[in-house]
């Protein structure tokens, strides 16, 4: 086995003494720097490298924390102003993951860079924390390499935008295998109205 399969294997057991302290460590680090700030190099390299990262010109990697919970409904002193269905302001749930916004964000903050991927790095009862790999598609080292430079087309701008990154898809289940078959043919929307509609033929 390669070193990275020994870290691999470490992270799959996060109550271990060696990675409960230093997931604790490290938390306390994140939580006094930015909210957005650059990472010399991944704090998880097995996992980087697994998700397309490399260390060579052109790739970034950022830190980011987001606020766990729920999202609150932004209605004036609870007041929805409708059918009782709809009166929920406190335990609504966001149809999208933490680590969604996370990229999100960074790509707004970056916006000449592309978002490739992102993973998990830790968390503490008010936080998750996450690593985003970007892309300068503008890069000649970028441009020049077969395995990457399909980033540089324009149709990938803002593709975590999009719900185009792996975490996107997810949301929007797209996916192969069971687990997906409700988005098969286009969309969830799409599925559904396809399910739905009666269609009666003329000869039949």
């Amino acid at each position: 086995m390669g070193a990275y399969k020994y870290v691999e294997e470490l992270y799959k057991k996060k109550q271990s003494d060696v990675l409960r302290f230093l997931l604790r460590v490290r938390c306390w680090e994140y939580r006094q720097l930015n909210v957005i700030h650059r990472a010399s190099r991944p704090s998880r390299p097995d996992k980087a490298h697994r998700l397309g990262y490399k260390a060579k010109q052109g790739y970034v990697i950022y830190r980011i924390r987001v606020r766990r919970g729920n999202r609150k409904k932004p209605v004036p002193k609870g007041a929805t102003y409708g059918k009782p269905v709809h009166q929920g302001v406190n335990h609504l749930k966001y149809q999208r993951s933490l680590r969604s916004t996370a990229e999100e964000r960074i790509g707004r903050k970056c916006g000449n860079l592309r978002i490739l991927n992102s993973y998990w790095i830790n968390q503490d009862g008010v936080y998750k924390y996450f690593e985003v790999i970007a892309v300068d598609p503008q890069h000649k080292a970028i441009r020049r390499d077969p395995r990457i430079n399909w980033i540089a087309k324009s149709v990938h701008k803002r593709r975590e935008a999009r719900g185009l990154t792996a975490t996107g898809k997810k949301s929007r289940g797209q996916g192969k295998g069971h687990r997906y078959n409700k988005t098969q043919g286009g969309g969830k929307n799409s599925t559904i109205r396809k399910r739905d509609t009666l269609q009666l033929r003329r000869y039949r």
